[in-house]
């Protein structure tokens, strides 16, 4: 397939996902910030079960963000790919500049390895043959990179390629990468991912192993600490993503432009964690009315006072459609100081949906918890058709 026919190809394929393709993501009610500041030029620290942005500042502001691309890079990968699948390294992996994993030319490593490299490492021909296998071509992956954004709501972010060298056109804000590192972080392979301090993976061509060590300094300096990305570039500074769990509940922080970054994050964490709680609002089988019950439990990060202004509304399926003689009976919505801030969906007494719940602290019933399956659905379809659209020459 010539270059002329691909553009042609590639451009059909980004307007058919802007129409197609819904966003995700739910209301959120602000939080108050509270005297917390940073040095960062923008700033973002997030609740992660339950989507909750518990401090923005300059957090729509739009900016570069380096190598925090490859938190978007490595979800789409892991989303659309086969871990055990091989990688190869092509021509335009092999030397990338910036950072590397020193990959070699028609080399060959498993998917899940090289994703180590590319979040431990952050190793841009990691990203480039990440992005080729996966994609077809890096611009096959940029669509789903940007389709991927889309269905999660980032409204201000576009991407134009999966390693985060500055590109005019390339950039994201902190509550855009807070909402992202939040549902990434609802991914179990992602998680073992960032969290992890050392990974030793075999090297087919020498005698000795890749060691790679993780770059992110939080996980040693902060209690609880497990993730997630670095970056820097001339132009974008420093930037960096933390994440760390205390007593079941997990926070994430954003800052881009931040020279004092480790001392920020520490700061912001420990403010997050002082002053909102991860508190049950519903239980899942929570009796919503006679014969009827909550169909998953709901969790949500509160600040002291707060649970006072809860307040909980079913809303029922009209009794007369199929719908409801199919066991859909409608949803409760838990509304924060009047205003909505999620929804349960609502069952029948005796529905196979109202079993014992499988996670130790509700994870599953979070708001934002239903985004962990979109891979499956437009994005992964897209996905599927970029794959036997392009080839990329060795």
């Amino acid at each position: 397939m010539d270059s002329s026919m691909k553009k042609m190809l590639i451009a059909l394929l980004t307007a058919v996902f802007l129409t197609v393709a819904g966003q995700g993501g739910a209301v959120t009610v602000s939080a108050q910030p509270g005297g917390i500041g940073t040095s960062a030029e923008a700033a973002a620290l997030i609740d992660v079960t339950s989507g909750r942005v518990l401090h923005s500042q300059q957090g729509d502001k739009r900016m570069r963000i380096a190598s925090l691309t490859k938190v978007m890079t490595a979800i789409v990968a892991i989303e659309q790919g086969t871990l055990s699948d091989p990688v190869k390294v092509s021509k335009n992996a092999f030397g990338k500049e910036g950072s590397s994993i020193y990959l070699k030319l028609g080399e060959e490593m498993s998917l899940h390895h090289m994703l180590y490299g590319l979040m431990l490492r952050s190793g841009n021909d990691a990203a480039t043959a990440i992005a080729e296998h996966i994609g077809g071509s890096e611009q096959g992956f940029v669509l789903l990179m940007n389709e991927k954004a889309r269905e999660l709501g980032m409204e201000h972010s576009r991407f134009m390629n999966p390693h985060g060298l500055d590109h005019d056109e390339h950039y994201s804000t902190a509550n855009d990468m807070a909402v992202l590192t939040a549902y990434a972080l609802k991914n179990p392979v992602f998680q073992e991912i960032v969290k992890t301090e050392v990974k030793k993976v075999p090297n087919p061509s020498e005698a000795w192993d890749h060691v790679w060590s993780n770059k992110n300094k939080m996980l040693n300096i902060y209690e609880g600490a497990d993730g997630v990305k670095t970056g820097y570039t001339k132009i974008a500074k420093r930037c960096l993503i933390s994440s760390a769990t205390r007593n079941g509940q997990q926070l994430a922080v954003v800052t881009l432009n931040d020279p004092n970054d480790w001392l920020d994050h520490r700061n912001l964490l420990d403010w997050g964690f002082a002053n909102y709680k991860l508190t049950q609002l519903v239980q899942k089988n929570e009796a919503v009315d006679t014969g009827f019950a909550a169909g998953s439990s709901f969790y949500y990060a509160l600040a002291e006072g707060e649970a006072a202004q809860i307040t909980k509304r079913p809303e029922w399926t009209d009794r007369n459609s199929a719908a409801f003689r199919l066991g859909d009976a409608g949803k409760l919505t838990v509304l924060l100081n009047g205003k909505p801030i999620g929804s349960v969906p609502v069952y029948p007494e005796g529905s196979p949906q109202l079993q014992p719940e499988q996670s130790a602290w509700g994870q599953e019933a979070s708001r934002s918890a239903g985004l962990a399956s979109m891979g499956q659905g437009w994005t992964g379809r897209l996905g599927d058709i970029l794959r036997a659209l392009f080839t990329i020459e060795g």
